[in-house]
């Protein structure tokens, strides 16, 4: 039976710094280490993540953005899924500071470096199809199950439930901890993960309950509100995994 580990790379939810954590591990040069983006429709999307994995033997880690649920079943494959979750206000602040200094002409960068950051929430909250500042992380995670099982939130919670392993932003280090025992039962014996910082936008000095004062200093009491019921999908499923 073949093991790899599946990191389902969920924007601005240190998944930069985990990646660069297991490329400590895995050698992108020689392959065991890879990473690939896929496209939004969940058929194509399923399917060539599924491609993937068989196409590329060698490799031992898999890393994608985009990579849709549910984990692929491949026959003699075992697949180990990893995904961080983050406080989702805080995630959003952290991608907006992200977005404003990228120069690429994508949508989320343009906006960001044209607009403060509530102008950057108020137009993306008015988008509906927009995803970035409502439930972000509620929304992929809900993919693991279809509509029949409930609603999106529903669904999240499933997810949860169901995955061997899901990390938080907020606990980073301790999640590592628990992430490399994981794997260490799964096979990787020599496997070490430590904690790194990359692709880090803002002061990681600062404790949440600092940055979120920030936050509401920056917002205002009644866009704050506005974005806390736009992601209380995602507010009670950090809470959830937080207090575990």
């Amino acid at each position: 039976m073949r093991t790899i580990i599946l990191h389902y790379h969920l924007f601005k939810n240190a998944g930069t710094s985990l990646d660069a954590a297991f490329k400590e591990n895995f050698s992108e040069l020689e392959g065991e280490w890879v990473t690939k983006e896929f496209p939004a429709q969940p058929a194509r999307n399923r399917a060539e993540l599924k491609q993937w994995i068989i196409d590329n033997p060698q490799a031992k880690c898999f890393s994608s953005h985009t990579a849709i649920f549910p984990v692929p079943e491949i026959e003699g494959v075992k697949i180990i899924p990893v995904i961080f979750l983050r406080h989702p206000i805080d995630r959003i602040s952290s991608a907006y500071n992200f977005e404003k200094k990228q120069k690429v002409e994508g949508f989320g960068s343009t906006l960001a470096r044209n607009t403060t950051f509530s102008g950057y929430v108020e137009t993306r909250l008015s988008l509906p199809f927009d995803r970035q500042c409502r439930d972000f992380q509620a929304f992929r995670l809900a993919t693991m199950f279809g509509e029949q099982h409930g609603d999106e939130a529903s669904r999240a919670k499933m997810a949860i439930e169901r995955l061997p392993f899901v990390g938080l932003v907020e606990k980073y280090s301790e999640s590592l901890e628990r992430l490399e025992s994981l794997l260490r039962d799964e096979g990787f014996d020599d496997l070490t993960l430590k904690p790194m910082e990359a692709n880090v936008s803002r002061n990681t000095a600062k404790s949440l309950d600092e940055k979120l004062k920030d936050i509401t200093k920056e917002l205002g009491g009644d866009l704050l509100e506005r974005m806390l019921a736009s992601n209380s999908a995602d507010l009670e499923l950090w809470e959830g995994v937080f207090d575990d």
